[in-house]
């Protein structure tokens, strides 16, 4: 199984949906680098289950312990290990949901690959494994912002046909994000996309959205040309995080409907170097950051698990039907703009060693 993301900062992602625990190892963090629980578990509090009535029940503190790789609070320069226990482990609920595949779930693709099914949950396919990722995501943002002065915000732009106004990306905050339950920074457009999920929720039904994401101060230059390109390396990590559907920077497809002459991004000068007067290319030009803030989006699609009755057929191929059981997340955008944050400090953090190392 892929489970490890980067080449210089290096993750490797471990444990199931109901299992004892989920955790990472961090390879590649200097030493002597401050570190403890307290500078991770912020973020780790912004993706845990059961914040509102928008999101699953699941009830988890998602309390991360650091059990190698630091002493007295400075990094070794070895292996760092971060493991979040699971609490509210509930493996029963999905007993009556073995016999069928799930509709657009991982169960029928899981099997096809292994041969077996985790005994409950999505196990590696579940959502719960972003805890990992948002947890090493955390250390890699500390050692950015540290190091380069790089600041991460996402927030959600879209659930269902809502789209929320455009942000100013130079100023927004996650103080402003974290305003709302749906952490939209617009408080009328947030206040329907909540009335949206609370409806699918209610129809025992499910809806996507997307995720938009900007990371400001991030030098020019770091990326590849062709096949390492800083694009296509936030893009890989993007849609590998559970759920997503698509990945666009800048302005994205809607360029596809634009004329060079609108499109391209005229260079000026900036204190003592270039910079662009707009920004259509989303900090990102060849493939490399070109030092604007960096710009994207991600799209989620509706939760395969839901309360309704569907059609499907057994592992057997009898037609029947299924009705899922379990605390799933009605919409995980919410709980999602931490993960893509985090994603997006693991892409910057190897590109950053990865640019220092080809000097």
């Amino acid at each position: 199984m892929g489970n490890t993301f980067g080449s210089v900062f290096r993750v490797t992602t471990f444990g199931e949906s109901h299992g004892p625990m989920v955790g990472a190892v961090i390879d590649g963090l200097p030493g002597n680098f401050p570190l403890v629980e307290a500078d991770i578990q912020p973020q780790l509090d912004r993706r845990r289950p059961g914040q509102s009535d928008l999101t699953t029940p699941r009830q988890e503190s998602d309390t991360v312990q650091i059990i190698s790789g630091t002493e007295k609070g400075l990094t070794l320069g070895s292996p760092v290990t971060l493991v979040v226990r699971n609490r509210d482990t509930r493996p029963e609920d999905y007993g009556e949901m073995r016999g069928a595949p799930r509709p657009s779930h991982a169960d029928f693709t899981y099997m096809a690959k292994y041969g077996v099914l985790a005994s409950s949950g999505g196990g590696r396919a579940s959502a719960r494994e972003t805890v990992a990722r948002v947890a090493a995501g955390a250390v890699a943002e500390k050692w950015l912002r540290e190091r380069f002065g790089i600041e991460i915000v996402a927030w959600v732009q879209s659930v269902g046909d809502l789209v929320a106004p455009d942000q100013d990306v130079l100023t927004l905050t996650r103080a402003k994000v974290d305003k709302t339950l749906v952490r939209c920074p617009d408080k009328k457009a947030a206040e329907a996309m909540a009335s949206i999920i609370r409806e699918a929720k209610d129809a025992g039904d499910s809806i996507g959205g997307v995720v938009a994401c900007v990371c400001r101060n991030v030098p020019a230059g770091w990326g590849d040309p062709v096949f390492e390109k800083l694009s296509g390396s936030l893009a890989g990590a993007m849609l590998s995080i559970p759920a997503t559907r698509g990945f666009e920077f800048g302005l994205g497809f809607s360029a596809t409907r634009m004329r060079g002459s609108a499109h391209n991004d005229p260079f000026v000068k900036k204190g003592k170097s270039l910079g662009t007067l707009t920004n259509h290319s989303g900090g990102l030009q060849g493939g490399l950051s070109n030092g604007e803030p960096v710009v994207f989006r991600v799209a989620f699609k509706p939760p395969a698990t839901i309360g309704l009755t569907q059609n499907t057929a057994d592992w057997g191929g009898k037609a029947g039907e299924l009705k899922a059981r379990g605390r799933h997340d009605p919409c995980v955008v919410p709980r999602a703009v931490p993960v893509v944050e985090g994603m997006a400090a693991l892409v910057l953090a190897d590109a950053a060693m990865r640019a220092a190392a080809s000097k």
